[in-house]
């Protein structure tokens, strides 16, 4: 079908466009009648003329209904371990979110996040070597994630966009249990103690984040300062990119509305 040249596929579409038969035009430029198909459909659908086809609504160009609190989680989600493609011209741009085996509830959530953010959309898993990718094909996506760009999201600069922002700040710990569930995790952490001359085991629970991204770091950094979660950094060698909460009553905050990962 790649093989094809421009000169090639018109000769097919004004054949097609004048009434012949699929079958009939690839016989007679010898090919494939699935690539025959493959090129009407593509050319009704960009005339609009797919019949029982609808275009889905955007919530930024139509004003169609938001799901303000999974849209919330999905851009924390995206923000971690998300992607947004595009394969050609032709085909329509996909977010991926990857999400690991060991997870499957997450994969659960994610797939519930992007049905309601998107639910005229299809969605799906993609089986990968230790992970599945979960998919939603929407030619909206650059307008709904306005972060996406060329290169790797902690070589560039990531901001929210005001109604992005005002999305966040009204369902905060959505937005940080999507990052959390994206690059971060719940840990019991362990020290031991003289006490009585006893050296005695103690643990206790620690969430942490891991993204190189300044910018990622410093929107979920100033979403617990608004919640009151205390949080620290921790430098491995001289990068501090892993943020560390700790404390007992930040962990208590972090339990009631975050939780581990499942």
């Amino acid at each position: 079908m790649n093989g094809h040249g421009t000169d090639v596929r018109d000769k097919a579409l004004t054949l097609l466009r004048a009434g012949a038969s699929n079958a009939d035009v690839a016989r007679h430029l010898a090919i494939a009648p699935g690539t025959i198909g493959y090129w009407k459909h593509l050319d009704r659908a960009q005339r609009g003329e797919c019949p029982g086809r609808h275009d889905p609504k955007c919530p930024r160009c139509d004003g169609r209904d938001l799901d303000e609190p999974s849209y919330s989680y999905l851009v924390g989600l995206y923000l971690g371990d998300g992607h947004i493609s595009h394969y050609s011209a032709h085909r329509v741009p996909n977010l991926m979110i990857s999400c690991a085996e060991s997870w499957p509830g997450l994969m659960d959530e994610c797939e519930k996040a992007m049905r309601a953010v998107f639910p005229d959309n299809a969605v799906c898993r993609v089986r990968r070597t230790g992970c599945r990718n979960v998919k939603v094909y929407s030619k909206h996506l650059p307008c709904l994630f306005p972060q996406h760009g060329p290169g790797k999201k902690h070589e560039r600069t990531i901001v929210l966009e005001p109604w992005q922002q005002e999305i966040v700040d009204a369902h905060p710990w959505e937005f940080i249990r999507g990052l959390i569930h994206s690059d971060g995790c719940r840990i019991t952490n362990w020290t031991t103690r003289m006490v009585g001359g006893e050296r005695k085991r103690y643990e206790y629970p620690r969430y942490l984040l891991a993204n190189k991204s300044d910018h990622i770091r410093k929107l979920f950094t100033d979403t617990l300062d608004k919640l009151g979660v205390r949080w620290t950094t921790l430098a491995r060698g001289s990068d501090p990119f892993i943020v560390s909460i700790a404390r007992k009553p930040s962990v208590a905050l972090m339990d009631a509305h975050v939780g581990p990962k499942y």
